[in-house]
C-alpha cells in the first residue's frame, strides 16, 4: 500500500528541476516541489492515505485527527473514513487558519470534547511551522494532543523542529522515498 501512494504522489504531486526554480512557503527556493492536494483529494489517494495514516495512529489512544485548513482536511477525513469498520474508529476535525469571526467565533471544527486525545497532521513538512501552530492552536483549544503524523517528509528539519512540540512525530513518506521513485518512473 505505502509503495503504491510514494508512486502515486511521485506520479502526480511530485515536481523536480535541476535548478531551484519553486519557491516554498517559507520563502525558500527548492529544486523540487510537493502539492499533496492532486493525490489526497482523488478517490484512490484518499483510500491510500486515510489506510496507511490511521495504521500509524490506531495504538496512539486519540479520538480525532485533524489540523490546518486545508492541507489537513482531506487527510483527516479519509483517516476517520478508513477507521470507520474497525475496533477504533476515529474523528476528524479541522483547525482553522483565522478565527471565526461570527456565531461561536471557534478556531477548531468538528465535535471534539476539551481534553480529548488528538492526532494532528500535516500533508507535507519543511520547517515544520504549520504543523507547530495546529498543535499550539489544537493544545489553546484545549485538546491533548498525543501525536503528530506527516504525509511527506521533505527532510529538512521539519519533524525535528516538530519533536520539541510533541515527542510522538513520524511521517508516512519521505522525499528520499518521492525523489527515488519520480527518478525511476522516468527512466
Amino acid at each position: 500500500m505505502k509503495q503504491e501512494l510514494v508512486a502515486l504522489l511521485a506520479e502526480r504531486a511530485f515536481k523536480y528541476s535541476d535548478k531551484p526554480i519553486f519557491k516554498l512557503a517559507s520563502g525558500k527556493q527548492s529544486c523540487f516541489y510537493i502539492n499533496c492536494r492532486p493525490v489526497t483529494l482523488s478517490a484512490k489517494g484518499m483510500n491510500l492515505v486515510g489506510h496507511l495514516v490511521y495504521q500509524n495512529l490506531r495504538h496512539s489512544g486519540a479520538i480525532a485527527i485533524g489540523g490546518l485548513t486545508f492541507g489537513a482536511d482531506p487527510i483527516s477525513v479519509a483517516t476517520a473514513f478508513a477507521s470507520l469498520n474497525t475496533a477504533f474508529s476515529i474523528d476528524a476535525f479541522s483547525i482553522r487558519k483565522q478565527q471565526k469571526e461570527h456565531g461561536i467565533a471557534c478556531w477548531i471544527e468538528g465535535d471534539i470534547p476539551p481534553q480529548s486525545p488528538v492526532v494532528i497532521v500535516d500533508d507535507v513538512a519543511t520547517t515544520g511551522a504549520s504543523t507547530i501552530t495546529a498543535i499550539e492552536r489544537a493544545r489553546e483549544e484545549g485538546l491533548n494532543v498525543v501525536k503528530a503524523i506527516i504525509l511527506v517528509d521533505r527532510q529538512e528539519g521539519g519533524l525535528e523542529n516538530i519533536r520539541k512540540y510533541i515527542d510522538d512525530v513520524c511521517a508516512i513518506v519521505t522525499k528520499e522515498e518521492l525523489l527515488a521513485t519520480y527518478h525511476a518512473l522516468r527512466k
